[in-house]
């Protein structure tokens, strides 16, 4: 039986996917959006139970909330998609199963694996801002490493460009309405960036806190994560060709709404409010993980 190694082409003067497989032997393949994620995962957790250390909690709680976080992860981000790409499923809803086909959404995945963090704070009776603290940079690492898995996919990018950094797509991943151009702006490559700028500022801030510096309450780091990631995604999404569009369609959802910018702006404002509560009023942010009534474990 023979290995199939796929072709990689040389990095420099060339800057498209060498396409979606790292291997196939016979029916067995292993492809690289897979492994990235299986990575991002990994080294994710391992760099929130080491910050959850320093701030006290304990690593097996993080280590046993990750299965339930992938799931909810998962389903969240599936669910965000098929909801906004209804008509692509009308008639053949099991089709909406099917997630191996691709078809999922990052802020789908934020809020699912959020509400399963709520859910296993209450069920360990943990507080669920102090959680979450250790786990959004985790994300920004996973974030800035799956995106790499569009880039092997040729997906998700944006405009034509001949920018020097331009990205080739193939003529069969290429809209309709662009067939004729061959670069694009790589944006999967922009967010990545991005997103390693947060992981650095999450970081920073985590560190100086630590060594007294600077007090960051219950839930600051979470509010500068949502707020940082949004202010990125905000103007990547607009060089997009495949937004998720609410009342129109893509790539320009044109007489509509992009949702990642709608949801974006959200956040952002959503984080800006939390700062204002933790800072401004000095006050705690409400746990999300407490039954009404309950004390502060």
């Amino acid at each position: 039986m023979a290995l199939l190694i796929a072709p990689h082409p040389p990095l420099l003067g060339m800057f498209t996917s060498p396409g979606p497989l790292v291997f196939q032997l016979g029916p067995l393949s292993l492809r690289w959006y897979g492994l990235l994620i299986a990575t991002a995962v990994l080294l994710g957790l391992l760099l929130a139970m080491r910050l959850g250390r320093r701030r006290g909690i304990d690593p097996n709680l993080i280590a046993d909330l990750l299965p339930l976080l992938v799931a909810g992860a998962v389903i969240g981000a599936r669910t965000y998609y098929v909801a906004l790409e209804w008509r692509q499923y009308q008639g053949h809803w099991l089709d909406a199963l099917a997630i191996w086909r691709g078809g999922i959404a990052i802020h789908g995945a934020l809020i699912g694996g959020s509400l399963a963090t709520v859910l296993y704070c209450r069920w360990r009776r943990q507080p669920f801002w102090a959680l979450l603290d250790v786990l959004v940079p985790a994300v920004a690492l996973g974030q800035a490493i799956g995106r790499w898995g569009n880039f092997f996919n040729s997906e998700a990018f944006g405009l034509p460009t001949d920018l020097p950094w331009k990205l080739t797509i193939p003529i069969q991943n290429r809209p309709v309405e662009f067939l004729d151009a061959e670069t694009f702006h790589p944006t999967f490559l922009y967010e990545s960036l991005w997103n390693l700028g947060v992981l650095a500022l999450l970081l920073t801030l985590f560190r100086a806190a630590s060594r007294g510096r600077l007090q960051l309450p219950a839930g600051a780091l979470s509010c500068v994560y949502v707020m940082a990631y949004s202010s990125g995604r905000l103007w990547i999404e607009a060089l997009r060709l495949d937004p998720l569009c609410l009342l129109s369609d893509p790539p320009f959802c044109e007489g509509g709404l992009r949702m990642a910018q709608l949801v974006s702006l959200l956040l952002i404002a959503a984080g800006g409010l939390g700062l204002w509560w933790l800072y401004g009023q000095r006050r705690e942010l409400p746990d999300l993980s407490l039954r009404s009534g309950e004390p502060n474990p």
